[in-house]
């Protein structure tokens, strides 16, 4: 007969396992290129499990539905977002379904569609790095670049190569002709300014991926209240304090400062994000490694954009 001290350090046990799995994760898709997901999870092993995800659904920060642990298994699921029905009728209801084992403190899972015949889609997970940079005043400005040259797409690339390829420079403007490839820098920057001089057209939606990994918004909002995917917005995160968006086809700017996880960014004028904490990857991420350089992304896959400036002055000690 099994003790009841037996079964409670076994119970024990088994909830200071499950709870091994909470935190922030980067993560990794290892089946094809240019994917990467963050998950937050809290209180696993308890009834009251919670968790963030981005992103399964629309480039949202999606809201995990069930959270469980069995046999040192993780599984946690995301419902669909409902849709409004004067958009039409629902989709069939499918769950996306994450599946992960913890290996040397890594996650090691896999994902797929209930309900599809698809095989299992891997990936893996590193805990989300600490990083102590403070935009505290301490940080000096280096020489400015220039990214975006005037005359043609030098220092930039197709962020997908299976996409046609319609950037171009007319009269010293870049400009896509969408669909095609998100445009990616060749340089790699940590602390930095970045100042974007960019024109929209009605119904316009992009963004400028900074680091590869956290999307500012672009969209034509002019008159609309703030929210998380606005203008100026930190993509599905956090919204801008005020909607200081210009009508279409008026020159706009971005004046936007990022250290560490600290993030400011000044709207044609306007400062609409002051010192924000950003806690993690959008879904623009092209990488998961947080700690680490990464690219600017200047999305040209949804609609039409213009820029005129790209200056990139780093930040340092």
């Amino acid at each position: 007969m099994r003790s009841s001290l037996g079964l409670f350090l076994l119970a024990a046990s088994a909830f200071g396992a499950d709870q091994d799995f909470n935190g922030r994760w980067d993560i990794t898709v290892t089946q094809g290129t240019g994917r990467a997901w963050w998950v937050e999870l809290n209180g696993v092993g308890t009834p009251s499990a919670s968790g963030k995800f981005v992103s399964a659904y629309g480039g949202d920060m999606n809201t995990i539905s069930t959270i469980a642990v069995e046999k040192g298994e993780l599984k946690f699921t995301i419902d669909p977002p409902r849709r409004d029905p004067a958009k039409g009728a629902p989709k069939a209801e499918t769950r996306s379904v994450y599946r992960a084992h913890l290996v040397s403190d890594k996650l090691e899972g896999t994902f797929l569609v209930e309900g599809r015949d698809n095989v299992p889609v891997k990936w893996t997970g590193v805990r989300a790095p600490v990083i102590v940079d403070k935009d505290d005043g301490s940080w000096k400005e280096g020489t400015p670049i220039q990214l975006f040259n005037g005359k043609d797409i030098t220092g930039w690339k197709g962020m997908n190569p299976s996409a046609p390829m319609k950037w171009s420079v007319q009269d010293g403007i870049l400009r896509n002709a969408p669909p095609t490839t998100d445009l990616i820098s060749e340089q790699k920057f940590w602390n930095f300014k970045l100042h974007v001089d960019f024109r929209i057209i009605e119904n316009s939606n992009s963004g400028i991926g900074l680091r590869g990994r956290y999307e500012i918004q672009i969209l034509e909002d002019y008159g609309k209240p703030p929210n998380t995917h606005g203008a100026a917005a930190l993509y599905s995160r956090i919204a801008p304090s005020v909607n200081a968006s210009k009508p279409p086809g008026e020159w706009q700017s971005y004046d936007i400062r990022l250290v560490g996880r600290t993030l400011t960014v000044v709207h044609n004028g306007i400062k609409v994000l002051d010192k924000v904490e950003v806690e993690g990857l959008t879904a623009i991420a092209n990488n998961s490694n947080e700690g680490e350089p990464g690219p600017f992304i200047v999305q040209g896959d949804h609609s039409y954009v213009e820029i005129k400036s790209f200056v990139v002055t780093p930040l340092m000690h």
